[in-house]
């Protein structure tokens, strides 16, 4: 009996190191495997090692194919080809290309990646309430849409996704718009398989929010808010479904150039507006939002080569951006927030413009055997 315990163990020990793609396959090995593989105790541990480890670890960015954009003289309005795509988060070599999971071949846009699962529907420049919502995990060629509602009427919509800790459930927020007077928020249950709109919404978020500026942090939505001269931090418990306002800093005088991203699991400001003291450096002034208050962190130094933040990883290195308007594409760096160490990471990363805004698009994803279901 205990030489059988410890032969599971074993194997559990083998198992739970590999990719995803490879586990798949070996649940047609034989029954007690496929088993093994299957159960949830499997599937938490296999991506809590994935995470801890750094094991099976990718970034998920969106380029051009080749790393190159179309340049027709004669059409300057020619329609870029984009591609979505796995690159190893330590040494960037790019892996496997993500076509949308219903066979379409139309471009799509990501909104969060959670343990696995990405959440994907169409781009923010024609995201709108009536745009397809889909739960996908790659790793193992799963996805789920999404029902859809009757909450069709909005124009503006912002939508954010992640996984509860506190409900254990994963939760799409969509945040939608016609004008100043008419704001709605919906709140999609992985668990229940149902929307459900949020009746009371607060007076104060009657005001422009950045609609690409927000982080979901355990299963919490943020935004920034602008109400004239004053910016502060909206927050949303999509379990709870509490809604709550913190001022930001006296420092943060404009929304330009401020930027909120996850950093330790709790959400932190990256505002670049002051001149940098140090020669070769620009400077970013750097809060973390802990126990319901700003904390002042150690300015954030980079080299002047570097343009423009885009997130922050996991292992609290700010991920940013250097532009090359002539090949309209941008090199993606990774600059340690302590060392000042800058990373080379050689992907070359594609410029969307929204308005007047170019925007960019990294995540960090983990594999796993999670199902979008």
């Amino acid at each position: 009996m205990t030489s059988t315990i410890c032969k599971k163990e074993i194997l559990m020990d083998i198992l739970v190191r590999l990719p995803a793609k490879t586990l798949m396959r070996f649940l047609c090995a034989c029954k007690a495997w496929s088993d093994l593989i299957s159960s949830p105790d499997f599937v938490s541990t296999n991506l809590n090692t994935n995470i801890t480890k750094r094991r099976n670890m990718h970034l998920l960015c969106l380029h051009h194919p080749d790393f190159k954009r179309v340049v027709d003289l004669e059409d300057p309005y020619v329609k870029q080809a984009l591609q979505w795509s796995f690159f190893h988060y330590e040494t960037f070599e790019q892996g496997l290309g993500l076509s949308h999971p219903s066979g379409s071949t139309e471009h799509y846009g990501t909104y969060g990646s959670s343990n696995g699962l990405v959440c994907i529907s169409n781009p923010d420049e024609v995201l709108n309430s009536r745009s397809p919502i889909i739960i996908w995990n790659p790793s193992i060629k799963k996805f789920k849409t999404l029902p859809s509602t009757t909450n069709n009427k909005f124009r503006y919509m912002s939508l954010q996704f992640g996984f509860h800790p506190g409900v254990n459930d994963y939760k799409v927020v969509r945040m939608m718009r016609i004008n100043k007077d008419a704001f709605a928020v919906e709140v999609y249950s992985l668990s229940t398989n149902s929307w459900k709109m949020i009746e009371e919404i607060p007076p104060w978020l009657n005001c422009n929010f950045k609609y690409l500026e927000g982080t979901f942090i355990n299963g919490v939505a943020y935004r920034i808010l602008e109400k004239g001269f004053m910016y502060s931090l909206m927050s949303f418990d999509s379990g709870s479904e509490e809604f709550e306002e913190f001022i930001l800093p006296e420092s943060v005088i404009s929304s330009h150039n401020l930027h909120i991203y996850p950093f330790e699991e709790k959400p932190c400001l990256i505002f670049h507006w002051y001149i940098s003291d140090e020669e070769g450096f620009d400077r970013g002034e750097f809060f973390v939002f802990q126990d319901k208050r700003w904390k002042r962190m150690h300015p954030f130094y980079y080299p002047s080569r570097c343009y423009h933040t885009i997130g922050v990883s996991i292992d609290n290195e700010v991920v940013m951006e250097s532009r090359d308007y002539c090949n309209g594409v941008a090199d993606l760096f990774l600059v340690n927030y302590e060392t000042r160490e800058v990373r080379e990471t050689g992907i070359k990363l594609a410029i969307t413009r929204i308005g007047y805004n170019d925007h960019f698009h990294v995540f960090t994803y983990a594999e796993s055997l999670v199902l979008p279901n």
